[in-house]
């Protein structure tokens, strides 16, 4: 037996890594492509959570239905994963009964911007402490590469071969346009950029939202002319354009090189959050605290 089998003998290896413990490791391996975003996001909100000083039984993490839904399905704390589109009012649900709570609503853009939009832009004027991170992927990747709400004009899916030709939503421009206190967008090869967003987001008194564009290779890239996730990016890394200050009505995404992907965090101001403003109305009628 050599000296290292020795040591190996009296000293197991062990191969833990600090984001074990909120990890469910019997779910995995996940169900993702090869090249998608997700496990980036997942290592970052991960991380997030574990530095953010809040204690893990105080997060809860809820999702609708999706390739990104499917998160709440490996981590190892509480998770809802609820209905199409409707994850916001479940998680508004949870934190108006129990305002403690840290609550985070992680979602696909057909999720949040198609089928729950509604749900979104009241969320966002009532300004319901929750923390909101949408994943852009462009189309509706679990069910075939349908075009949606975030399509770009003239880019390709499997319900539009010959190009798109609706107008798409300009995410961080409609949401701060309602109202959001924090408003901020990454892509996935911004990790520790959008690890630092995240974390940021869990202090912010309201709703804090960030927008997170990802790889969807199989369907959207694939039908744009990306070889595969590392030509996407490839296109994020030479296209990305940090700017903080940006004129958010001009930052529409176009997904064409050398059209740029504009990032940063635009929108970072203090408003009173719903419990409060909630708390203060019942205070003045009654003239009871809550």
């Amino acid at each position: 037996m050599t000296q290292l089998e020795t040591i190996h003998e009296i000293e197991p290896v062990t191969r833990t890594n600090p984001k074990d413990a909120l990890l469910r490791a019997d779910r995995l391996p996940h169900i993702w492509c090869p090249g998608c975003g997700l496990g980036i996001v997942v290592g970052c909100l991960v991380e997030a959570i574990r530095s953010s000083g809040i204690p893990q039984d105080k997060h809860v993490v809820v999702s609708g239905i999706g390739c990104t839904a499917r998160i709440p399905g490996y981590l190892s704390l509480d998770t809802y994963h609820t209905t199409h589109g409707r994850a916001i009012a479940f998680a508004t649900g949870i934190k108006v009964a129990n305002p403690d709570l840290e609550v985070t609503v992680i979602g696909g853009d057909g999720d949040l911007f198609n089928i729950g939009g509604n749900h979104l832009i009241h969320a966002i004027r009532r300004n319901v402490d929750l923390n909101i991170f949408c994943v852009n992927n462009f189309n509706y990747g679990m069910t075939g590469g349908q075009f949606g709400a975030t399509t770009p004009m003239g880019a390709r899916t499997s319900t539009t071969p010959y190009g798109n030709f609706e107008a798409s939503f300009n995410i961080p421009y409609l949401v701060a346009a309602s109202g959001a206190p924090f408003v901020s967008r990454w892509t996935a090869l911004h990790a520790r950029q959008l690890l630092d967003s995240m974390i940021r987001a869990f202090h912010v008194q309201g709703l804090a939202f960030i927008e997170i564009v990802s790889p969807c290779p199989p369907t959207f890239g694939d039908l744009n002319n990306f070889d595969d996730a590392l030509a996407m990016m490839q296109y994020f890394r030479s296209c990305s354009r940090v700017d903080d200050k940006a004129d958010l009505s001009k930052i529409a995404l176009s997904m064409r090189a050398p059209d740029p992907i504009v990032v940063g965090n635009f929108v970072d101001i203090k408003k009173p959050p719903y419990d409060e403003a909630e708390r203060k109305f019942i205070e003045g009628a009654t003239g009871r605290s809550k």
